[in-house]
């Protein structure tokens, strides 16, 4: 196994996690019908996910299909309802201070981009960020893997990559990256013991 000089990291269920109930919130805005509702909404994110649409838009087009009296602004609320886990954030600001490279890897919108990026400053954590709404291709794509690798510059064998997602795990995978699943849910101190296996810098 390759040493690791750098790492990607998945934002949903890795760095971050919701601080409200999203999915009742969501199933709440149409009458009937709940989780096809969401179901439709997240379908209609997916071509935002890779640039190609502007999300407010699509969320307006699906609240007009489902005859919701919801608004675009309550619809889009659930998508500002995350927090970053300071311990995870701690984690890789040591790394980095050790010369590992650390990446943001994440599939998102631009909507949720510009909260992520922009207001809640998520940039001044990594090295680089690669926000799937920007590259143009989203996660479990091979593609998304290879021009993050173009972009850094490096081997695959040398870069390691965290998710909550196994099908982005194996996309990982398919293009030589080392993986590993992780959920935050698992708890801050075995996300430092997975990074240990490594060899990588993490306080025991």
């Amino acid at each position: 196994m390759s040493p690791v000089t750098a790492v990607l990291f998945d934002a949903d269920g890795v760095i971050q996690r919701p601080t409200a109930d999203w999915w009742g919130h969501l199933t709440s805005l149409v009458p009937s019908g709940g989780p096809e509702f969401v179901a439709d909404l997240m379908a209609a994110e997916l071509p935002a996910l890779v640039g190609k649409v502007d999300f407010r838009d699509a969320l307006a087009d699906v609240l007009r299909r489902w005859n919701s009296p919801a608004s675009v602004e309550e619809a889009l609320e659930p998508w500002t309802w995350f927090a970053a886990e300071p311990e995870v954030v701690e984690l890789i600001q040591s790394l980095r201070a050790a010369g590992i490279g650390c990446h943001l890897a994440t599939n998102q919108q631009g909507y949720r981009r510009a909260i992520m990026q922009d207001e809640r400053g998520y940039g001044a954590w990594f090295d680089a960020t690669f926000y799937s709404c920007d590259v143009g291709l989203a996660k479990p794509d091979p593609a998304y893997f290879r021009a993050i690798l173009s972009a850094i510059d490096l081997p695959a064998s040398s870069v390691l990559f965290i998710d909550d997602n196994e099908a982005n795990v194996a996309g990982a995978a398919s293009v030589g990256l080392q993986v590993e699943y992780y959920d935050l849910a698992a708890g801050v101190p075995a996300l430092g013991a997975l990074l240990r296996r490594y060899d990588l810098p993490i306080p025991g």
